[in-house]
């Protein structure tokens, strides 16, 4: 009989805090508590949690049940005070759970549970910096929201047991302060199981004790600040795979993977590729941050993966995914959004590791098809990305937005600085006394850049993070003779008009091939319509705009020399056929370079499609109108441009 069959008892232990040297931090108690930034939430989301107090250490004794699925648990949080005169706390923790005692350094105390919020009344008056100890007994059925908060499944007949609470999911298993922005400073895990399978959480396996009753207590110790949505569990029957990442010739770092067994031969390939990311990413980045514990994954039943500190739980193990959840370490979990709102600086700088994980293993074509991917994706996003809107999973971790659109920025920074000046802005950002091991917002990104550049950035950080969208360029250039071999061209770009920002400031590279050289110029592009001067030698025959494929645009560059026939006059022609079924030609022509719009519309003047809405170069054009989506009648078409407006009328007969 297989062993699910059975009551499976789980039980998971976090012991005394460790006590983690703050030094190399350099912060006071209270000087890493900032004003949390607020939100409008989804019924039932509390965040960011009890700003009275600063979470030092969680501790969390829990048993598991099968058939029917539940939890009952104790939980040891150790908090200093940061409001003076303290009387009471909050937790966050789910509806679902019955709580039966609340002691505060051992004595029972009242106690309130509603609206997903545990009240305590405190024993006495705390003033500030006092620690108090909050002992929590509770049981019920943990929640599942999200991307899965706590989850029981199976995999091959076997039990599998896991959490992912990013990023409201921690108080579904167990009490919290629900914020990102406030670390535990350290957490000892002691998890037991019957004796067929593993028990997988962060830090370091310390011990393995064989209780004698079919069942083995696995002693995980966290030594390192934590965000609480990275505290994990992960149980199955898993084979272990130990291997190890040597950082220096003397000394070595556990890389230890925990995998189904029916699935290790055919993930190990990949597995064995985690040494090589991590010497990519230490190279890049720095030292790995958890270097005195370990790293490594736990198989778990969901797509993807979630980067929990030190131990990834992953439902897939292709390259890219065990990179993205490995740079996770350095951004994400080392230095960690402090709101939802920046939860780019988590997932954009992990998906664009994936890229730099492409570029030193697989060589620049491999990065730069990626790039081009990820680009496409981009031009997808929507809103801005700081996240506006915090309330649901599907918009905080919108993919166009949030991972995409955020690893463009930081490409396009890194065309901006160039590859030796981007790397340093990486690594400073990451070792800041103040945000390593501790959370970061938006604004902390762009002090550490301006820090390495020395000059402002807030053009930059202002139109790609809170702003929308992505510009659109139009460049046309010809060439005069300016002597001997030189030669003279003239620039024009033109962006079409965008609603935030009104139009983008970047440099952009310029690269013009000619008859003895090829040449890259960058031009600062601060205006929405701008005139260069460009000095060359030899006869331009070639211009690139952005050769190198660093900003997220859309654009036409035009040889005016090669335009032929210029247009006189602003002209609308008569579609073709007309009355046509359902396909007609529009032809249409205007003498400068406008936003031009060409409509349709029915005979009541109600609009019905859209063909043109753009900025174009003056010259002769033709557009197709396909109406098999109307009904037959008599409709009318119209050019605009600038302010010129020609109307026509065309018959469709079906």
């Amino acid at each position: 009989m297989k062993f699910f069959h059975f009551t499976l008892l789980t039980t998971v232990l976090f012991f005394t805090s460790f006590s983690y040297s703050q030094n190399e931090l350099e912060e006071s108690e209270c000087s890493r508590k900032g004003s949390y930034i607020k939100a409008l939430l989804a019924k039932n989301v509390n965040y960011p949690g009890d700003e009275s107090i600063d979470i030092k250490y969680y501790g969390l004794e829990l048993q598991t049940f099968l058939q029917p699925n539940s939890i009952t648990g104790k939980v040891r949080i150790i908090s200093s005070v940061v409001m003076p005169d303290l009387l009471s706390v909050f937790f966050d923790l789910n509806n679902s759970f019955t709580v039966s005692s609340v002691k505060i350094n051992d004595n029972n105390v009242s106690f309130t549970h509603s609206n997903n919020k545990l009240q305590i009344q405190l024993d006495r008056v705390y003033t500030m910096l006092e620690q108090f100890t909050t002992d929590i007994e509770y049981a019920g059925v943990p929640g599942t929201s999200g991307f899965g908060s706590f989850v029981f499944s199976q995999h091959n007949g076997e039990p599998v047991i896991w959490s992912l609470s990013e990023p409201y999911g921690t108080s579904e298993w167990f009490p919290c302060k629900d914020t990102p922005a406030d670390k535990a400073d350290s957490s000892d895990v002691y998890v037991r199981v019957p004796s067929t399978l593993f028990a997988v959480s962060n830090g370091k396996l310390i011990d393995v004790i064989d209780n004698g009753d079919l069942t083995k207590t696995y002693k995980w110790k966290n030594s390192y600040p934590i965000a609480h949505y990275l505290i994990s569990v992960a149980i199955s029957n898993y084979h272990e795979y130990l291997t190890h990442f040597n950082y220096s010739q003397s000394d070595s770092m556990p890389v230890v993977h925990y995998i189904y067994p029916e699935n290790f031969t055919s993930y190990k390939t990949n597995l064995d590729k985690t040494i090589s990311i991590l010497e990519i990413f230490t190279g890049t980045y720095g030292e790995y941050p958890f270097i005195r514990e370990k790293y490594g994954h736990a198989e778990c039943g969901f797509s993807g993966g979630m980067e929990h500190q030190t131990i990834s739980s992953m439902g897939a193990f292709s390259e890219t995914i065990i990179a993205h959840e490995l740079a996770h370490q350095w951004f994400g979990d080392k230095v960690t959004c402090k709101d939802w709102q920046n939860i780019w600086l988590n997932e954009g700088f992990a998906t664009y590791s994936e890229g730099i994980f492409l570029q030193n293993y697989y060589g620049e074509t491999r990065f730069d098809q990626y790039i081009t991917g990820k680009m496409n994706q981009a031009k997808l996003a929507s809103g801005s990305v700081y996240a506006q809107d915090i309330s649901s999973v599907s918009s905080i971790f919108n993919y166009n937005r949030t991972y995409a659109k955020g690893a463009m920025i930081l490409h396009m920074l890194r065309g901006i600085t160039g590859d030796s000046l981007f790397f340093q802005i990486m690594k400073h950002y990451n070792s800041q006394p103040h945000l390593a091991y501790n959370v970061a917002t938006t604004e902390d990104f762009q002090i550490a850049t301006e820090a390495i550049l020395m000059k402002p950035m807030d053009y930059f950080f202002q139109q790609w993070i809170y702003g929308t969208g992505y510009p659109t360029y139009n460049v046309n250039w010809n060439y005069i003779p300016a002597g001997g071999e030189l030669n003279k061209i003239n620039l024009s770009i033109t962006q079409s008009s965008h609603n935030n920002p009104t139009y983008f400031t970047m440099p952009i590279q310029i690269k013009i091939l000619t008859s003895i050289t090829d040449t890259i110029i960058t031009v600062f592009n601060d205006n929405q319509i701008q005139n260069f001067e460009l000095i060359v030698r030899g006869t331009p025959q070639q211009l690139i705009l952005d050769p190198n494929n660093y900003i997220l645009k859309n654009a036409t560059v035009t040889n005016i020399d090669d335009i032929k026939d210029i247009p006189s006059e602003f002209y609308l022609g008569q579609n073709y056929p007309n009355p046509f079924n359902p396909i007609t030609t529009i032809s249409w022509q205007i003498v400068n370079n406008s936003f031009v719009t060409l409509k349709v519309y029915d005979f009541l003047g109600k609009e019905v499609q859209t063909l043109v809405s753009e900025y174009k170069n003056q010259g002769t054009y033709k557009t197709e109108f396909d109406a098999s989506d109307l009904t037959s009648g008599i409709y009318f078409y119209e050019l605009k441009a600038d302010d010129l407006v020609s109307t026509k009328k065309l018959v469709l007969i079906k």
